[in-house]
């Protein structure tokens, strides 16, 4: 989960990934940015986000992010 804390906060430097639980639901993140992050994850741990886990829900947390790629893996 860690490097994906460091790539968020690499990516996004001014949203606080740490404690933000509501990443989508509060406009932090877009459909633009979920892009994005969906890349560095499949190239980061060689995963294939397919479209079934691209949902809200998927990115609302820096947690959420990691459980959908511990399921990918």
């Amino acid at each position: 989960m860690e490097r994906i804390l460091e790539m968020l906060k690499r990516e996004f430097p001014l949203i606080d990934f740490e404690h933000e639980k509501q990443l989508m639901s509060r406009g932090c993140l877009d459909s633009v940015a979920v892009v994005g992050i969906i890349a560095n994850l499949e190239e980061m741990f060689d995963i294939s986000v397919t479209m079934e886990y691209i949902r809200p829900e998927n990115f609302e947390s820096v947690e959420a992010m990691w459980a959908m790629v511990e399921e990918l893996q």
